[in-house]
């Protein structure tokens, strides 16, 4: 006679950040803003019943584990672990350690999910170092060509091998180093760019993990356990959590109006008929966009089979929170979700309007 058992969900997320000389002037700043991540990990597993576990690996030209599987509870503070002491990049060599490290955990009991993200302010010129002491860009041209395309291999290797219940994810600095994480075998929907030389670009930055890490372990309740699109806003949304969580509007309060040229805001709105005032107009999440704090949100309802907007639109001071987005602001893109629509509003009367999308106007 067997007993029953509880078969609880268990996160391992593994964040590795760049420490490299360069990261100098964001050192004091990652220390903080990464203590405010885990912190949010901590209060949306309890909120969630989840038992989430941290690793934490910093890399210049040498990759250090600083905190190993450690339940977030108990993880006090990143002060005191993260130095930044000079060196290159041995990017790749860090997200390869990082994913064989967590492949030694043992999975037998409970359901896990695992989530890397790599932070990093520069390109790969270091991985190897650890083995012949010097950096494959200062190589010859035949040894270092061959040097880096070993780890390459390696890393594609890792990317190609993670089962479907694994998340890596990356931020880096510029779209030429986007292309790179591509080619290293980083899924498109899980490459973010982050301002490298903005005072904000660390807060915003892991503001973006943060709002992904959310995303991934409310992903979890509803049976996802990876994802190639980590971030992107709104494809987890459900039913039950919008009707909870948000108000519907009054359908006599507002209109979806269809956008028919790229025009500017305020002018769209008076033409359509409708009188404009500042903030009384919401764009729809159709590409990349950067959401300053403080601005609301909406979701529109559609049919799930067509992908047509039915008309019933919900919001509330919960909308944020709901969609995973920080109280600061951030820069995100749009999830693929079959049941609904993101609109963000607009305070600007020259915001360029998408043809194609929808316009909700508050009456």
């Amino acid at each position: 006679m067997s007993a029953n058992r509880i078969k609880h969900k268990v996160n391992h997320v593994s964040l590795v950040v760049d420490n490299s000389g360069s990261m100098r002037q964001h050192a004091e700043q990652l220390v903080r803003v990464v203590d405010e991540f885990v912190k949010g990990l901590q209060e949306e597993s309890d909120r969630l019943g989840h038992e989430t576990r941290i690793s934490l690996y910093a890399f210049d030209h040498k990759v250090q584990n600083l905190v190993w599987d450690m339940d977030v509870k108990h993880l006090p503070s990143l002060r005191g672990l993260y130095k930044v002491e000079g060196g290159a990049t041995a990017l790749i060599e860090a997200a390869v350690k990082s994913v064989d490290d967590l492949k030694n955990i043992w999975e037998g009991y409970g359901e896990h999910s695992f989530l890397q993200v790599v932070v990093t302010d520069g390109e790969e010129n270091a991985s190897g170092w650890a083995q012949s002491g010097r950096m494959h860009t200062q190589m010859s041209t035949g040894s270092g060509k061959a040097v880096l395309t070993d780890w390459i291999g390696r890393i594609k290797g890792a990317m190609d091998d993670l089962p479907d219940h694994w998340t890596s994810a990356i931020l880096v600095p510029n779209s030429l180093a986007k292309r790179t994480a591509q080619e290293y075998g980083f899924p498109a929907g899980n490459i973010a760019i982050w301002d490298a030389d903005s005072s904000k670009g660390v807060e915003e930055a892991i503001g973006t993990v943060k709002k992904a890490a959310t995303s991934f372990l409310r992903g979890r309740e509803q049976g996802v356990r990876g994802t190639r699109n980590l971030f992107t806003m709104g494809q987890d949304l459900n039913t039950a959590e919008v009707k909870a969580n948000l108000e519907a509007l009054d359908a006599g309060k507002y209109v979806l109006v269809p956008v028919d040229e790229q025009a500017p805001i305020r002018d769209f709105v008076t033409r359509t008929g409708h009188t404009y005032t500042t903030g009384c107009a919401y764009y729809e999440l159709s590409k990349r966009e950067k959401i300053q704090g403080g601005k609301q949100l909406a979701v529109a309802e559609k049919d799930p089979a067509t992908g047509r907007m039915t008309g019933k639109v919900f919001s509330g001071p919960a909308a944020r929170s709901l969609l995973g987005l920080p109280a600061a602001e951030a820069t995100v893109k749009p999830g693929d979700n079959p049941a609904y629509t993101v609109f963000v509003q607009s305070t600007s009367v020259n915001r360029k309007l998408v043809p194609g999308t929808r316009l909700l106007v508050m009456l």
